[in-house]
């Protein structure tokens, strides 16, 4: 049974009557530009065919109710949608119940409430964006259901808004515009600073993308994010005293090797490097799918591990294990580590005729260095948000 079928019987199980629209929204993997987003600067995800889908009908009151199929162990959970209040929610529904509230402060408040339907089949914990998806699907299902004139690109927005005020991630706008502005066989070009975008095809007929889950993920995920915003934070106001520059990743290598001695601190120095470089090597990388040469992008994806790793520090042992294992494999183009940081998933590019052996030879390793279980998935460039029912 297709994923859209399936949401709609249980649906009907669920809540005894019909939907009245479905949405779905895809993950999203970023292939380079990582730690940019909040600092100015390019990324280049891809949407993925897997995601969340939202069915949703309308009530006769002030009941919102909330239900997914993947945490069947949760059951309904119900909020009334005249009380919907910012940090005001602990449940897995706080991300949709901050769409709706985010839509309301955008000027488009809902007249009653809804009950709600989530099915996903984004492999859990695996750092593609989850969250992100079950926001714009559910910002793509209840604007389709009211008529607002929301376009996909303001669904983005409306879900960070969602993420940064309701949720309180402060999440720059990557994972919601891929998900939200995703296009089949394309990359998604973005400066973040503008929301200037461009589609990059991804023309890989003998290549692959290959997702590898290292089951790893790390407490101090959290904590170290608000830590090297604060650092670069930090970097850039220093940085002003001798440029003029609103962010880091407006900064060129060149111009940054020839003022970085005002940065005296080494730590705060080097997450300054990566930013710079990072956006550096994000332009290089569209330059080079516009050639389609994939061994240039390739390298580049492998010096932006190298930069996360080093100069960042937001990788950890599992990861670099991982995307060393990848780059001994004959047929690897370019691997790295993809997300946040601190667990989650590597990234690869790999021939099509390699990927079985690829697959198999670095999880059996892997699972002899580390006793972990990893898992892959062979990736496609998917379609962004879009009705379904």
């Amino acid at each position: 049974m297709r994923s859209t079928e399936l949401l709609i019987e249980r649906f009907r199980e669920l809540y005894r009557a019909e939907p009245e629209r479905a949405a779905f929204a895809p993950g999203r993997v970023n292939l380079i530009g990582e730690h940019t987003d909040y600092n100015g600067g390019h990324v280049l995800p891809c949407a993925l065919e897997q995601g969340i889908s939202c069915a949703v009908r309308r009530r006769t009151d002030d009941k919102l109710r909330f239900y997914s199929m993947d945490i069947p162990g949760a059951g309904v959970i119900e909020r009334e949608l005249s009380r919907l209040a910012p940090l005001s929610s602990e449940e897995w529904t706080a991300y949709p119940e901050g769409v709706i509230w985010a839509m309301a402060e955008a000027g488009y408040p809902l007249p009653c409430g809804l009950d709600l339907l989530f099915y996903g089949d984004i492999p859990a914990g695996m750092g593609l964006s989850s969250s992100a998806a079950l926001e714009v699907a559910t910002g793509a299902a209840v604007a389709s259901l009211f008529g607002f004139n929301i376009d996909n690109k303001d669904l983005a927005l409306i879900g960070k808004r969602a993420e940064n005020a309701y949720v309180g991630v402060n999440c720059g706008i990557m994972d919601q515009f891929a998900s939200a502005m995703g296009r089949r066989g394309n990359a998604v070009f973005l400066d973040t600073a503008t929301l200037e975008y461009a589609y990059a095809p991804l023309r890989m007929p003998d290549h692959e993308l290959v997702i590898i889950d290292s089951r790893v993920k790390h407490s101090l995920a959290g904590s170290a994010y608000n830590d090297r915003r604060r650092e670069c934070e930090t970097a850039l106001s220093l940085l002003e005293t001798v440029l003029e520059t609103d962010a880091l990743c407006h900064i060129s290598p060149d111009q940054f090797e020839a003022v970085c001695g005002v940065i005296e601190d080494p730590i705060i120095l080097k997450r300054a490097r990566h930013a710079v470089y990072e956006d550096d090597r994000t332009v290089r990388a569209l330059e080079a799918l516009t050639k389609n040469d994939i061994w240039e992008f390739g390298r580049l994806m492998n010096e932006s591990h190298i930069s996360l790793r080093d100069d960042y520090e937001v990788s950890c042992p599992e990861l670099d294990i991982l995307t060393e294992l990848a780059w001994a494999v004959p047929g690897c183009v370019g691997a790295r580590m993809t997300g946040g940081g601190f667990g989650g998933c590597m990234v690869a590019i790999v021939e099509k005729a390699a990927v079985k052996g690829f697959v198999e030879s670095i999880t059996d390793e892997y699972r002899k260095r580390t006793a972990l279980e990893a898992r892959a998935i062979i990736a496609e460039p998917g379609e962004g948000a879009h009705v379904v029912y």
